[in-house]
């Protein structure tokens, strides 16, 4: 990778699956993303899957989703991961509610 690839801003969605609701994920996630320059939301969804959206540098979203998913390794069963451009429009990264 070369720094260009490692500072330009991304947007990375996330829907994790699994016993995701009910286990401090939203909180915990909300706690992790204080270690890392990211912001966007993290929400529970109607058919009980978790959504997180995180924008900062490529190498702070990669760790901060890794620290995530090493977290809840045991409560996550499946995670579809999309890469956008960041849209800049997050002020901070907070628990969203639907």
């Amino acid at each position: 990778m070369n720094d260009d690839a490692a500072t330009n801003e991304i947007r990375t969605c996330c829907r994790f699956q699994g016993r995701v609701q009910g286990v401090g994920f939203r909180y915990t996630t909300t706690s992790l993303s204080r270690k890392y320059q990211v912001t966007g939301y993290v929400m529970n969804c109607a058919d009980g899957s978790v959504e997180l959206v995180a924008e900062g540098t490529w190498a702070e979203v990669s760790k901060f989703v890794n620290d995530v998913m090493q977290t809840f390794a045991k409560q996550i069963t499946d995670c579809r991961q999309d890469e956008q451009p960041a849209t800049s429009e997050f002020a901070d990264f907070r628990i969203r509610h639907s």
